[in-house]
């Protein structure tokens, strides 16, 4: 069946039923904005409100579309090249979670890499899959980890019989790829599901610059946050299977699980028109904002002490490919901290970045950059360059310095298990209960069930001193650590 792109059936829907003036005596309580507080509505002109509904007749419902969504999650499929789409409302973390839970069985292993995002750790708890940690590939200078090595992925399916899947990262938070098709080829080989975290690879698709998408490199399951990149709202995103090596009944199960049971028809609808946008005007839009990185990756590399991470740092492995809608600058070379210039961009000069680690600040770049928007980033960096040497800078270990766990007892285990919270200092030799990430990226450091070893403990008190932010530990300024009681 042909499909015709330029429709967007729930956004249609949805917006023919706000229009016709209906008589609403459903939930959501505001009733399409007459009872909404006046000074958010006003800021969104009460249209916001009018959209947002719940399933209703015409208005499908999305724990079992057969109607107009299951129609704007077929477009979408058609759009990336999928076999099978589905709308999440609850973000990529939703997604990964229940890749996990439809691939294996509990106590099964999954091949993962090292920096893999924390919603993953979630779904090893919910699925009580044991995690098979894989090492990263680490660019030079930029210290921050990259995609897989394929020899490495390699090696652990190969020690690893009876694992379920295999997932990898495509791309990074940083922007690189490894060489996921090898990788899918490793895991085909061993009769395993490749499933791709690509949260912030839903541009790829659209044109043939960027590294090709992971649904291209052969991967059987790809989850992608439409709102990172894609012009959806934030917490929409995309699931989609190719091929037959996961069971899409399964999959949906999973889905209805997890997912809410009031899903917002905001958030929908910003999916089909984000995906009509792409599937239209993709190439277009995504060549200006190639334009556009041209005329920033020149304009950075001619400040002294400045460098942009790009294809001069490819090594054909880990370090496959690269973004070149996401830039990573290094600012180290300026004696600042990445975590210093993103302060010192937005308070001085107005430029909110992505994020920011102990050496570079991440900028993503979007659809609809404006000429000034770039000329005013290059000025602020120019501006940044003028406080080279004030600032030292602290001691941080770089990501590829993160120290290897040992694993003590089973993640959903340690989960579950009494435990009780001791202080970071003192925890060497004790087995986690809980999480830690070094956020951003989100790389968990430690997950429940390993050793608090003594370089774990090195290394979170030296990103603590640095400032950077933690997620996962009850104490989020990571004081004190929760450890399994013996």
């Amino acid at each position: 069946m042909k499909l015709d792109q330029n429709s967007a059936p729930l956004l249609e829907a949805l917006a023919a039923y706000a229009a016709s003036s209906p008589l609403r005596f459903h939930v959501p309580g505001h009733g399409g904005g007459r009872g909404a507080p006046p000074d958010f509505a006003s800021l969104t002109g009460g249209g916001l409100f009018a959209l947002d509904a719940t399933e209703l007749p015409g208005l499908d419902d999305l724990n079992g579309p057969k109607g107009v969504i299951s129609g704007a999650q077929c477009l979408a499929a058609g759009a990336f090249g999928s076999d099978h789409c589905f709308f999440l409302v609850n973000g990529t973390s939703q997604g990964l979670q229940a890749l996990l839970l439809a691939s294996g069985r509990p106590g099964q292993k999954v091949i993962l890499p090292a920096n893999c995002h924390r919603s993953v750790v979630g779904g090893l708890i919910l699925a009580g899959l044991e995690p098979v940690f894989v090492r990263p590939a680490v660019v030079s200078g930029f210290n921050f980890a990259a995609g897989l090595p394929a020899g490495a992925v390699a090696g652990a399916v190969a020690g690893n019989p009876g694992a379920c899947a295999v997932l990898c990262l495509h791309p990074t938070y940083y922007g690189a790829v490894g060489d996921l098709k090898k990788i899918s080829g490793q895991a085909h080989a061993a009769g395993l599901p490749l499933l791709a975290d690509e949260a912030h690879g839903s541009h790829l698709y659209f044109h043939p610059v960027f590294p090709a998408g992971a649904l291209r490199c052969e991967a059987d399951a790809s989850v992608q946050s439409i709102h990172k990149t894609g012009g959806s709202l934030t917490q929409s995103s995309l699931l989609h299977l190719k091929g037959s090596r996961l069971d899409r009944d399964r999959v949906a199960a999973a889905l209805r699980l997890l997912q809410t049971s009031s899903p917002s028809y905001v958030l929908m609808a910003s999916l089909d028109a984000a995906r009509r946008q792409l599937a239209l005007e993709g190439g277009r839009l995504w060549q200006e904002v190639l334009e556009a990185s041209a005329v920033l990756r020149s304009g950075l590399a001619a400040i002294r002490g400045i460098e942009v991470f790009g294809p001069d740092h490819l090594d054909g492995d880990g370090v496959f490919d690269c973004d070149p809608a996401r830039l990573v600058v290094r600012v180290s070379g300026l004696g600042l901290t990445g975590r210093q210039a993103f302060a010192w961009l937005a308070a001085r000069a107005g430029i909110y970045a992505e994020m920011a680690d102990h050496d570079n600040v991440v900028l993503v770049l979007g659809p609809g950059i404006s000429r000034e928007e770039c000329r005013r980033l290059v000025i602020g960096f120019a501006g940044l360059a003028a406080r080279e040497g004030r600032y030292p800078l602290p001691v941080c270990p770089p990501a590829g310095d993160m120290p290897p766990a040992r694993r003590v007892l089973g993640v959903r285990e340690a989960w579950f298990a009494p435990s009780r919270p001791v202080d970071l200092d003192q925890a060497a030799g004790e087995v986690s209960a809980e999480w830690v990430a070094v956020y951003p990226p989100g790389i968990p450091v430690i997950v429940p069930g390993e050793e608090v070893s003594a370089g774990v403990v090195n290394y979170l008190t030296r990103a603590r001193e640095s400032g950077a932010a933690f997620q996962g530990p009850g104490d989020p300024e990571l004081k004190r650590i929760r450890v399994v009681v013996a």
